[in-house]
């Protein structure tokens, strides 16, 4: 019997080849040219990758007997994970392959930033000595804030500790007492900001995230803050951070990533307080061999029909047909939860109704929880590793399941406990043969409507004229309502309306249409990847 094939398209470790020769028939191709990519996954099982191959539907179509794509890194920006999974393709990648390296890069910005090394290795280079002009500052004793209490920032926090720092960070979507466990402080984002000596980065890149730090920002910090994004560009407000290192409201920055790159030329690049790597996070030969092992591996358990760890798109195992368009409703109901929620519940239940009960339906609490968490942490979240976010975060999950279903064939709903005891829940269904999704309960409300790529929740006391008041100052702002439903719990009591529109809503017009119909909630749920 011949073996199965595996198609190497970009440069792999040797470690991560030699994992595979002994049982696998291994080729080679240039991933990058796409005229010689497509005729040669005609007939292999497996395919990996790095960053310069794309795998999208036109390769899935050619490959007929593809049966995983690993990419030997943690992005994902150049695999078409949708329509991997039509194609029933399993897709891997290496989510901890580099998050010590990466972590370790932050620190060495932090070092540098702090005792300004790469100035004056280059004055000393140049025949210049100049000990008084590059005079820096002691770590100890300073107080340092880490955006993000992720992988890579409880790895910074834990390592910042061995240098007598104070450790504060702003993370929303992690319990305080976790936050304890680990010697960390959980403030708000004005507090560390204000409180800071040193501020690293660590948040994923989200829309929420995207110039999170920026003019306003950047004028609550002490003039003696030190800036370090090695995560992700544009969380940074590079045009802000300019202004503040030129007012010298900001006395450093270290970065390594960038809103465009490659960046070869930025303002930012003539200061003499900023120190600039070419998006070096992940770029060790260590990182790179656990990468290529990783992935290695992942392939040899897929090939063999065994658990997936790192699988991206599947829970690593067999999954009930009748389950699987559920899954990505599920999940847009933990993306909707953790927009409505705008932090983390102490419990999270995850409750399924209804003949699909039959089945094994643990997928579905994974799916729940993937959609929780996309967007929040700074890694790749998986079926696999979600479970392990949670019990990072001190959050308890639990999975309840009835046969009995008295309004809808199935629903699925996703409920939290926060931390004051508010509940916020949510619920959809898979609507007639072709499975439309449906939302059909926000916080006790009941609705019914599909999900959109943007959406909006709003709050309030029933009262004549709302709808007139949301529909009027959309309008004005050129947006348009795609789709509306309200629900009340009693006339003039309490009543919920769900928009879904065309467009994006500015914060500052959200906030508004909010004030002037009195909501105690207003919130913008973004489902568009």
């Amino acid at each position: 019997m011949s073996k199965p094939v595996v198609l190497v398209a970009e440069e792999l470790s040797p470690a991560g080849i030699a994992v595979l020769e002994n049982d696998f028939e291994v080729r080679y191709v240039d991933g990058a040219d796409r005229a010689a990519l497509l005729p040669a996954v005609a007939d292999v099982d497996a395919m990996i990758i790095r960053s310069a191959t794309k795998a999208d539907a036109e390769v899935f179509e050619h490959a007929k007997r593809l049966r995983v794509v690993a990419r030997a890194g943690v992005g994902l920006d150049n695999v078409d994970v949708e329509a991997a999974t039509k194609a029933g393709v399993m897709v891997v990648n290496a989510p901890t392959s580099n998050i010590v390296t990466a972590a370790e890069h932050a620190i060495a910005l932090l070092l540098a930033t702090a005792r300004n090394v790469p100035q004056g290795h280059s004055a000393l280079k140049q025949g210049e000595w100049k000990r008084s002009k590059y005079t820096g500052v002691e770590l100890q004793g300073k107080t340092v804030g880490v955006l993000g209490l992720g992988r890579i920032g409880i790895l910074v926090a834990q390592r910042l500790a061995g240098f007598d720092m104070e450790i504060i960070a702003y993370d929303p979507y992690i319990q305080a007492a976790r936050a304890a466990q680990l010697g960390v402080k959980l403030v708000s984002l004005d507090e560390l900001l204000q409180q800071a000596d040193f501020i690293t980065v660590h948040l994923p890149k989200t829309k929420e995230t995207l110039g999170l730090i920026g003019d306003r920002e950047l004028n609550l910090v002490k003039p003696e803050v030190r800036i370090v994004n090695a995560a992700r560009g544009g969380i940074v407000d590079e045009a802000a951070l300019d202004r503040a290192l030129t007012d010298g409201r900001v006395a450093g920055a270290g970065l390594d990533v960038f809103s465009t790159e490659p960046c070869t030329d930025s303002p930012l690049f003539k200061h003499d307080n900023v120190v600039a790597t070419p998006h070096l996070g992940a770029s060790t030969h260590e990182a790179q061999e656990k990468a290529g092992t990783q992935v290695a591996k992942s392939v040899k358990l897929a090939l063999s029909g065994e658990f997936v760890p790192d699988a991206v798109n599947v829970q690593g195992g067999a999954v009930a047909e009748d389950l699987k368009p559920g899954l990505p409703l599920t999940e847009k109901l933990g993306r909707i939860f953790t927009s409505l929620a705008q932090g983390v519940p102490v419990r999270l239940d995850v409750i399924v109704r209804g003949e699909i009960t039959a089945h094994d339906v643990k997928v579905l609490e994974l799916a729940a929880l993937k959609g929780v968490f996309s967007g929040v942490v700074e890694e790749s979240v998986t079926f696999v590793n979600a479970p392990l976010l949670a019990g990072e975060r001190g959050i308890e999950v639990s999975l309840t399941t009835s046969e009995e279903s008295p309004a809808w064939r199935n629903v699925i709903t996703v409920k939290g406990t926060m931390a004051d005891g508010e509940v916020i829940s949510v619920s959809g269904t898979l609507s007639g043969p072709r499975h439309l999704e449906r939302i059909v309960e926000i916080n006790g409300f009941d609705l019914e409507l599909s999900p959109a790529p943007h959406m909006a929740v709003l709050g309030y006391v029933d009262k004549p004229g709302v709808i007139g008041v949301i529909g009027k100052l959309l309008g004005d702002r050129g947006v348009n309502i795609a789709g509306m439903q309200v629900g009340r719990d009693a006339k003039g009591g309490k009543a919920l309306t769900v928009l879904t529109v065309d467009s994006a809503i500015a914060q500052d017009d959200l906030e508004t249409l909010g004030t002037e119909i009195g909501a105690g909630l207003v919130r913008q749920i973004e489902l568009a990847d």
